[in-house]
């Protein structure tokens, strides 16, 4: 090997990793080269073999250092240290944005469909540009609630907002990491979800898109509004003091790498931020050299700004609370929702600043407080059931007034005036010796039920001009089924006595599946958490106003008021037959048992008609009419009775009855959600009747879900899944376990009465609707929600859903018992026989 270069004298023995001076040349440490010895002191090197390492040297040091500066730039930024500082320490305002996420992603109340009131919001009964508009505001709203309350709490961490020019839109920018991914999802979510609402024209969603943009940006400006004209940065509150200050601070390069070094040993080191035209900008390096005092004073005029806006925030809340029944200021349910949200995060916020280490200890003592002053008269007030007088002493609740009332004497009493009623239904039929008595038992499930029950009524109706309904004796059901049955009842009774009432009227499905939820939440933001004040008159008496009333102000709206009355109201109708039965019954939270509510007093629901257990047997119902005679309960307001059947938790209020102990009663549903077992119950009492004067029994059945399903696949739980799972299968087979139970009960009445029973069944099963039916666009139909709120897809779902095979041939069976003048079938219902079940 040959070397081109030249003998360098060494003043000692070259060794590997020592630094070496080679004709002046300092060679650093990490410079790697190869001596070769010809003698003690002397050394040939290649001379261009040097310059290139230290040239690489050069290059890794220059590259390091922009490396690091790039990572400082990306991990001391003040947008990712305020990331990391809210995961670490205000992780509880961070759950309410991942619940939000989760909810819009449908990943949380799909079943309640909630993720739907965000993505397809309705304002006073109709999505459009200014429900979208509102939702900006909201979500706008709880965005600037997280900026106020975590700038409130963590602000003062990061000394350079002080002497930045408007520090808290500064810090607002800066802070929006986790607000943006949020918009940025919603905006994606609600478009393809509007997308696929089969709209008239997908520009619509452009539409709705700018709606909510221009909500969010009115509600941006105003704010950032205020702080510019009133906030004042440091410089313009001490702008003599500062100037003097910086003329006595040396700013040499030599001062700034020590206060540099020395922000990056700072807790919450920030090296860089983003500026209001969102470019990178360094941190000052010398903000020790400003007065601390100077710097609070800063922090603490946005503080009191911030709480002028928290401060009239809530009393707009409490403003709207005074106008609540305006439907021009019923926000939409979402939006609301959002406030509330907002709200809690300012709380948080104000709590968290103000006591510092002592705020979950003021939490916990103000619960605990909360809950032993709740049963004082001031803070417990009861929701009450409208139309009884609360005046009356209450009546006393007990097994011997209870045993009182399901005396033999008035079991028989009631029986035989129902057997007055049975003979006037049939005094209808003078040309049949034996009519067919047919029953109608509707399940519960909330608007969707409702809808679905009308839909199926209607249907039954339009086979030959009603012949179906006038043969119907009886309604039963719970929650949504009863509503729908009620409804149609109604509108059934009009039209005996005014021709210009249509019970096909396409009106009536759009009346009953109008919105009814946004008043409900919006009462419950602007009232029901608050102390309730507002009272309201009916028939006499005062009640406070609540969700509850909500609910039923604003069905008795939509429906157009004609089921505003007292349930007294139906008593002659359906004494002379000329309408079914319809015993609304609502679940007696006290101790299982269910309320009978109705015009007539049917106690025979609550005990055996022979009685041969005499005490020792357990009385099922209570009847209403009776019970509370001395509360004027024939004067219940009959809106009040079927809310009592669809008391959903947390929805509307469970109902406070007069009594001592109070009787509390929720939805129906918990007992007997599909109604079968009242319609059994009442086969069974009138037997003897319905086997000499009728020719049999027709059972219709509307449920909202389908009786036999396919079993579905299991896969190795997780950890998680082991906990909720146990649960989650209560509640999820609840609807199996009635339906198992109602089966049996069935069978065994076909089996042991006197009579011939039949049970035609309609089911909602979105997904069996027939592909004919569907657009080109759709695969299946989407399954509605449990809600008092459907989307426009939700409503073509249920309504298409009689379509469905098993349901047209439930229709085309109805037609060849009611039929009085047979047709040939086929030409009007082309439709294929299911196998049997």
């Amino acid at each position: 090997m040959s070397f081109e270069g030249k003998i360098y004298p060494l003043k000692r023995k070259c060794v590997f990793g020592k630094s070496n001076s080679l004709n002046g040349i300092e060679i650093s440490n990490s410079l790697i080269f190869k001596p070769i010895y010809l003698s003690d002191n002397i050394l040939f090197i290649n001379q261009n073999w040097i310059h290139e390492k230290i040239v690489e040297s050069k290059r890794k040091a220059v590259n390091y250092r922009k490396t690091n500066t790039m990572r400082d730039k990306i991990w001391y930024s003040f947008p990712v240290q305020l990331l990391l500082l809210h995961l670490r320490k205000n992780l509880s305002l961070v759950l309410i944005w991942i619940l939000l996420m989760g909810v819009i992603l449908e990943y949380f109340g799909v079943m309640l469909g909630i993720p739907f009131l965000f993505l397809d919001p309705e304002y006073l009964h109709q999505v459009s540009w200014v429900s979208f508009f509102l939702m900006g505001i909201g979500f706008a709203v709880l965005t600037m609630a997280f900026h106020m309350s975590t700038y409130i709490m963590d602000g003062r961490h990061f000394p350079f907002l002080a002497i930045v020019n408007k520090p808290f839109i500064h810090y607002c920018v800066n802070n929006g990491i986790i607000p943006f991914i949020f918009y940025v999802v919603y905006i994606l979510r609600f478009i393809d979800f509007q997308l696929g609402n089969n709209l008239a024209n997908d520009w619509e969603v452009l539409y709705y898109f700018f709606g909510f943009l221009a909500g969010s940006v009115v509600t941006y400006a105003v704010i950032f509004g205020y702080f510019a004209f009133t906030n004042k940065d440091f410089f313009i509150l001490f702008a003599g003091t500062v100037d003097k200050r910086l003329r006595k601070v040396r700013l040499t390069r030599a001062n700034v790498i020590s206060q540099y070094k020395e922000l990056k040993t700072q807790k919450y080191k920030v090296l860089y931020y983003l500026n209001l035209n969102l470019r990178p900008e360094k941190v000052r390096p010398d903000i020790s050299r400003f007065e601390g005092t100077k710097l609070l004073r800063v922090f603490d005029q946005n503080h009191l700004n911030l709480f002028v806006i928290q401060v009239f925030l809530i009393l707009f809340v409490l403003f709207l609370g005074f106008f609540k029944e305006n439907p021009f200021l019923q926000l939409p349910a979402a939006m609301s929702a959002t406030l509330l949200f907002a709200i809690l995060v300012m709380l948080v916020g104000a709590v968290s600043f103000w006591l510092r280490r002592w705020a979950t200890f003021a939490v916990f003592s103000f619960i605990i407080l909360a809950n032993y002053f709740s049963n004082f008269n001031f803070l417990n007030r009861p929701h009450e059931a409208y139309g009884l007088d609360y005046s009356v002493p209450p009546v006393t609740y007990s097994l011997a007034h209870m045993d009182s009332l399901l005396s033999p004497e008035l079991v028989k009493k009631d029986r035989e005036n129902v057997l007055n009623i049975l003979n006037n239904w049939k005094a209808k039929f003078p040309n049949e010796r034996k009519p067919k008595m047919v029953m109608v038992a509707s399940s519960g499930g909330g608007q969707r039920s409702a809808l679905w029950t009308v839909k199926v009524l209607q249907s039954m109706y339009g086979i030959d001009e009603g012949e179906v309904l006038k043969h119907t004796e009886l309604f039963t059901g719970a929650s949504g089924g009863v509503i729908g049955e009620a409804f149609f009842r109604e509108v059934y009774l009009r039209s005996l006595t005014d021709p210009s009432v249509n019970p096909l009227d396409e009106k009536y499905l759009d009346q009953i599946s109008a919105d009814n939820l946004n008043p409900i939440i919006f009462t419950l933001l602007v009232n029901d958490l608050l102390i309730r004040n507002q009272n309201f008159h009916y028939n006499g008496h005062k009640y406070l106003k609540d969700r509850g009333y909500a609910f039923e102000n604003q069905l008795n709206q939509n429906t157009e008021g004609i089921l505003d009355k007292p349930i007294s109201a139906y008593a002659e109708p359906e004494f002379s037959g000329s309408i079914p039965l319809l015993p609304v019954t609502t679940l007696i939270t006290n101790d299982g048992r269910k309320l009978v509510i109705s015009p007539h007093s049917m106690s025979f629901f609550g005990t055996s008609m022979l009685g041969k257990l005499g005490m020792d047997e357990k009385k099922q119902s209570i009847d209403f009419l009776r019970f509370f005679q001395e509360h004027d309960s024939e004067n219940l307001r009959f809106l009040t009775a079927l809310r009592m059947s669809a008391t959903f938790p947390f929805i509307t209020p469970n109902i406070e009855l007069p009594s001592n102990p109070v009787m509390e009663t929720m939805d129906t549903g918990l007992s007997d959600n599909f109604g079968i077992q009242d319609a059994l119950r009442f086969m069974y009492v009138f037997q003897s009747w319905i086997k000499e004067n009728t020719g049999g029994v027709v059972l219709v059945t509307i449920r909202d879900s389908e009786k036999i399903t396919e079993i579905a696949p299991s896969f190795p739980p997780r950890i998680f899944e082991k906990v909720f799972t146990p649960l989650k299968n209560i509640y999820a087979n609840w609807d199996n376990v009635q339906t198992i139970q109602n089966e049996v009960l069935f069978n065994y009445m076909v089996e042991s009465m006197p009579f011939n029973l039949e049970k035609i069944e309609f089911e909602y099963a979105p997904e069996k609707v027939q592909v004919e039916e569907l657009t080109e666009s759709q695969e299946t139909m989407q399954r509605a929600s449990l809600n008092w709120r459907l989307t426009a897809r939700e409503k073509k779902s249920i309504l298409e859903s009689v379509y469905t095979l098993k349901n047209q041939s439930s229709l085309k069976r109805l037609k060849e018992l009611f039929t009085r003048n047979p047709i040939e079938l086929a030409d009007s219902v082309a439709v294929e026989e299911l196998p049997s079940q």
